[in-house]
């Protein structure tokens, strides 16, 4: 699945986590690593430039965060990032440069592209979210399969066994996903896609598409 692969999928040079996904082919591979790495770059961040304010949480001082927002370590919230009012990161994330984390959004080990927009009441688990990605109000990540099954990446009959009992989306570049819209476990989203609101997505969605609903997908013009 050529699409799925992280240099379809993603510019690394908008993101602190470059060297993580160099190492690996495909992005959902770099999950389980997201925690060392960020103790690992965290350890080598300018203290000119971030302050450490708990155990592993490095806050870029041009970040603004809410006195309301919570950050459990290990985490990262990159410079001119912006966490709102009753933010809830649960640790494990890379919140990138100029990125906006909303009201009630819940995170939990993530990594944000730079100037990605999560804002209004979403939950984003164990996902990559792409540069200039944009989730609508109230999409979410699903990412746990509700018979607790291993997700498997799907792309019409070819399949990856990905062994991860925990895997949301994996969002490219300059996506924008519908208000209400779920991901549901083992979504891929190929680059410059747009996702209807009110979808239930699953599988793979080419790069420039344009989800209407399942069976209903479009190139753009």
């Amino acid at each position: 699945m050529e699409e799925c692969k992280i240099y379809n999928l993603y510019n690394l040079n908008e993101t602190i986590a470059k060297e993580l996904l160099e190492s690996a082919t495909y992005p959902w591979e770099v999950l389980p690593k997201i925690s060392e790495f960020i103790i690992k770059i965290g350890n080598t961040l300018s203290e000119d430039n971030y302050k450490k304010v708990g155990e592993n949480v490095w806050i870029a001082k041009t970040a603004r965060v809410a006195a309301t927002a919570y950050i459990n370590g290990p985490a990262i919230i990159g410079e001119n990032a912006e966490v709102r009012h009753c933010a809830f990161i649960r640790g494990n994330a890379i919140v990138g440069e100029g990125a906006v984390v909303g009201n009630s959004t819940e995170l939990k080990n993530v990594i944000l592209f730079n100037k990605v927009q999560v804002p209004h009441y979403n939950y984003v688990g164990d996902s990559i979210l792409g540069y200039k990605s944009h989730m609508g109000a109230g999409s979410i990540t699903s990412n746990v399969k509700s018979d607790k099954k291993l997700v498997v990446v799907k792309n019409g009959k070819e399949k990856i066994e990905t062994g991860m009992k925990k895997f949301g989306a994996m969002i490219g570049d300059e996506v924008e996903v519908g208000c209400g819209s779920i991901l549901n476990p083992g979504t891929i989203i190929g680059k410059n896609s747009n996702i209807y609101p009110l979808s239930s997505v699953r599988g793979v969605v080419a790069k420039e598409s344009i989800y209407k609903r399942q069976g209903e997908i479009v190139r753009k013009n």
